[in-house]
């Protein structure tokens, strides 16, 4: 996996900015969030999410995607919506929102479900 950013190089800011620390320029939870922010940026590629990580269920992931919840059983069912189910139990079906809310934004296409059937 190609990185954006080198751990030897989130290291070095953190030596950048400890000076502005010490000076009151920036806070330590401003230089925490950016060291968090620049090291999940060298190991996985992505910043950290903003929102808090939850499970939804299908009425409120169908909210989310703007389409009813046939058409969402439809979509899960033929594989064509690339969001991960979560077996919660024996017979209980979440989903992760970070999930969702990063299909939405990938801007990713959906291809389009026929409800008149087969």
């Amino acid at each position: 996996m190609d990185t954006i950013l080198r751990p030897k190089t989130v290291r070095l800011v953190g030596r950048l900015i400890a000076p502005m620390v010490d000076e009151n320029v920036i806070t330590v939870a401003e230089q925490r969030e950016i060291l968090a922010n620049l090291k999940r940026l060298s190991e996985k590629g992505e910043i950290l999410s903003a929102i808090t990580p939850r499970l939804i269920d299908m009425k409120e992931l169908s909210a989310m995607l703007s389409i009813g919840i046939s058409n969402l059983k439809k979509l899960l069912r033929e594989g064509k919506l690339p969001i991960k189910r979560r077996l919660i139990g024996k017979s209980c079906i979440r989903f992760l929102n970070t999930e969702v809310i990063r299909f939405l934004l990938s801007e990713e296409p959906v291809q389009k479900v026929n409800d008149s059937g087969p």
